[in-house]
């Protein structure tokens, strides 16, 4: 059977933990609907059903752009890098999404955000606009709110899973996933749970904020465009 989303984010990360997330309110966004949100959006209604807890659970589309093949190729769209020609067999075409619609589902009440194909560093950067209503043209916010998003968006890599002087990283079999806790002006504290592995600090986080940038002045998002030169990183004592 061909699910077409990430079927452990239904079982192991959500099914244990959905009567606390339920009880407690916690709002969860993710991107694991793949190339099939409704999919995942019913199968987190089953376990919310099972569980007896009622979950708003709002699906972001619009990603998937196999209808306008015909209509691309007719356009005559290149590579972008290579300036090569619109292939002749496409299998799937999916666009990348921004943090717009996911802060628009949070508005409308949704406890739980569902999307395709979705730029990562949305994922925060769309309840940081939810909270704190960040407009279209508050450049300086949505590029802060988006670094929050990029430095988390691969888990423990900014926890020193990918770090460069690895053999400095205690307890890799415990390591602690990220936080960020991100105030309403832009700036934002990125920690880990207590008692956890993994390492914090200037290193691990600066080579995580360069992770597939490409251009550090120019990262190009669908929300903003942001450059990164300018970036300060403070570590502060634990």
């Amino acid at each position: 059977q061909v699910l077409g989303y990430t079927p452990d984010f239904v079982s192991a990360a959500m099914a244990p933990y959905i009567k606390d997330i339920h009880r407690k309110g916690v709002r969860v966004i993710s991107n694991a609907g793949g190339i099939n949100p409704l999919a995942c959006a019913a199968a987190l209604q089953e376990v919310a059903k099972k569980a007896d807890v009622d979950l708003k659970i709002a699906v972001v589309a619009g990603d998937d752009l196999m209808s306008e093949k015909e209509n691309l190729k007719g356009a005559g769209i290149t590579d972008l890098e290579s300036g090569k020609q619109f292939p002749e067999s496409i299998h799937s075409m999916n666009v990348y999404l921004g943090a717009r619609p996911i802060s628009r589902a949070l508005d409308l009440g949704a406890d739980i955000v569902v999307t395709g194909r979705c730029v990562d560093s949305g994922i925060v950067l769309g309840p940081l606009i939810h909270s704190f209503g960040w407009n279209r043209d508050e450049f300086d916010l949505l590029a802060a709110g988006s670094l929050a998003g990029h430095l988390i968006e691969c888990g423990a890599q900014c926890t020193g899973g990918i770090f460069t002087d690895w053999h400095t990283v205690p307890d890799w079999h415990n390591i602690g996933f990220p936080i960020v806790e991100c105030s309403s002006e832009g700036d934002f504290i990125l920690s880990k749970p207590p008692d956890t592995g993994g390492l914090i600090s200037f290193g691990t986080v600066a080579e995580q904020l360069v992770y597939e940038l490409g251009n550090p002045q120019r990262y190009l998002l669908p929300d903003v465009t942001c450059d990164f030169s300018e970036v300060s990183i403070t570590e502060i004592p634990g």
